[in-house]
């Protein structure tokens, strides 16, 4: 099949959107003075910019393509567990509250892992989160190259290598000041041409011609007890959960809020993003009436929305798969240069670093995960959904170190430490042995046993006042 869009146009696209948000970006840094305005522009983001960044970044490529996917090979559950990635963000609503309150002075979720736990269960936390947040930056960067491919044929390296560039440039040069106009704006799109592509997937095929289509061809897609959808179901609410809650991308917006912005913003994105992959996953529903030949599941979105609208459906798809991949990207690219840069440079290499040298330090960190990303990226060996899965062994093994460390205050250190060790192994087994839709479901379970256990015999209190004053 032919991709929907020339490679001229698709590189013409591309230009546009490059030299937009790289100048807005370098606009916007010309406000950041220290390292507060780079890392958290200045923590005291409103309500408007707060609730878009938060649904834009959580509507990343993978909800617009995975989801698709996921409905392809697991059917109603596919696109229904996806949605259910909304829970973590309402959830992290009264946390996001306690956050700012706690530790007003915070940088990174490993900031408050350190301070409430120790080191020992610092140190497991940051290579929890460096795993997690490489497998996304990854299939971001992987979704990027299958984009481009999918709708103009342009090769799968170059088109990842000009979407990692154009991300790379604008969070350097405007820090997360820059990556929260940009969600502003990507967040517009993103709705509006979720809502065009679906009105128009349904206007030209139909709900009975679709129903009956996949009825007739690819009939489990429709069965409710599909064993491993509901199995996935399940497992994808703890996945979603634990990403948010682990992950620095949700932290330094708790903290870059202005004071009683978070739970409000965060309430309100969990409630928006809610449909929209039901809505993108629908469109896979549309291949089996068409006939297509999907050659790998992970193009199936763009492949029938492109199929369906033509060159101007196909260059709508492409901008609002770009905005949603942008949005996440630059969120990632920004939080975990802040995670390495307080918790690894400022840390461990370097405790005595001034905030000057680190705001020079995160910049040269963005550059090179933007590198690093790349050389992963290029030989491309898996497919979105295996890789992003992969990391929920790791992500729900860190929701109850999070959530009881918050809120308890004989939450024991050990059982912390030990449970996302636990958690993550036995969860990473559960991968390997049955399948990547039970991972966090494993990894969950074992890591709350082991913190109630070690907490139940815990007899120190933590004084949650040690927080407040802390600043790195």
């Amino acid at each position: 099949m032919s991709p929907v869009l020339s490679p001229a146009v698709a590189f013409v696209i591309l230009a546009i959107f490059g030299v937009v948000w790289v100048g807005f970006g370098y606009w916007l840094g010309r406000r950041n003075k220290t390292l507060s305005d780079f890392m958290l522009a200045g923590r005291n983001v409103g309500l408007a910019l707060a609730t878009a960044t938060a649904m834009a970044t959580w509507v990343t490529s993978n909800t617009t393509m995975t989801a698709p996917q996921l409905t392809y090979q697991l059917g109603v559950w596919g696109m229904v567990g996806y949605s259910l990635g909304a829970v973590g963000l309402i959830l992290f609503s009264p946390l996001a509250t306690r956050i700012k309150m706690l530790l007003p002075q915070g940088y990174t979720s490993g900031d408050f892992i350190r301070l409430r736990f120790g080191k020992a269960a610092w140190r497991i936390f940051l290579a929890i989160s460096f795993c997690y947040a490489f497998g996304w930056l990854v299939s971001l960067g992987m979704a990027g190259g299958i984009l481009v491919n999918a709708l103009s044929g342009i090769d799968y390296r170059i088109g990842m290598s000009v979407i990692l560039t154009v991300c790379v440039g604008y969070t350097l040069l405007g820090g997360l000041r820059a990556v929260i106009a940009t969600d502003f704006i990507q967040t517009l799109i993103i709705v509006l041409g979720v809502a065009i592509v679906a009105w128009l997937v349904v206007d030209n095929i139909g709900i009975d011609t679709l129903h009956s289509s996949v009825l007739e061809r690819r009939p489990m897609l429709l069965n409710l007890l599909f064993p491993a959808s509901i199995m996935f179901l399940f497992n994808n609410l703890l996945f979603g959960v634990g990403e948010i809650f682990h992950s620095n991308v949700w932290w330094s917006r708790a903290f870059a809020f202005g004071q009683g912005v978070g739970g409000k913003a965060y309430l309100i994105a969990g409630f928006m993003w809610l449909p929209i992959p039901i809505v993108a996953g629908f469109i896979a529903l549309a291949a089996p009436a068409m006939g297509l030949t999907v050659p790998s599941a992970d193009m199936v979105g763009p492949l029938v929305a492109g199929e369906i609208m033509g060159t101007a459906g196909g260059v709508l798809v492409f901008v609002v798969i770009f905005s949603a991949l942008a949005s996440s990207l630059d969120s990632l690219l920004a939080a975990t240069s802040d995670l390495l840069t307080q918790d690894i440079y400022r840390g461990h290499i370097r405790p005595s670093a001034t905030d000057e040298q680190c705001r020079i330090a995160g910049k040269w960190i963005i550059v090179g995960l933007g590198v690093f990303t790349w050389l992963l990226c290029f030989p491309r060996i898996t497919t979105l959904a295996s890789l992003l899965y992969f990391t929920g062994a790791f992500v729900a093994s860190a929701i109850w170190p999070i959530v009881f460390g918050l809120y308890f205050r004989r939450t024991s250190a050990l059982g912390a430490s030990l449970g996302m060790l636990a958690g993550s192994t036995l969860g990473l087994l559960a991968y390997f042995t049955i399948g990547f839709y039970v991972a966090a479901l494993v990894s969950c379970a074992v890591s709350l046993l082991v913190i109630v256990i070690f907490s139940a015999v815990n007899s120190v209190e933590f004084d949650f006042d040690d927080l407040e004053n802390s600043t790195h």
